[in-house]
C-alpha cells in the first residue's frame, strides 16, 4: 500500500485498516512458527504498512 493511499483515507478507514492489518500480522507470525509460511517477506509488508498508517494518523493528531 502506498502513503498516497493511506493518506486519501479518512480516519476511521485507517483505524479499521490498521485493526486489520494487526490482525493479518498475528496471523502470518502464526503461520511462520508452525512452518507454513512460504515467504517471511509478506510481515515485512505488512509491518511496513501498519507503520504507514501509525504515521499518517499521527499527522492528522488523532
Amino acid at each position: 500500500m502506498k502513503i498516497s493511499e493511506i493518506k486519501d483515507l479518512s480516519t476511521d478507514e485507517l483505524k479499521q485498516k490498521e485493526k486489520s492489518l494487526a490482525e493479518e500480522l498475528f496471523n502470518l507470525r502464526f503461520r511462520f512458527a508452525t512452518g507454513q509460511l512460504d515467504s517471511s517477506a509478506a510481515m515485512k509488508n505488512v509491518k511496513k504498512d501498519i507503520a504507514r498508517i501509525k504515521t499518517v494518523l499521527r499527522e492528522k493528531g488523532v
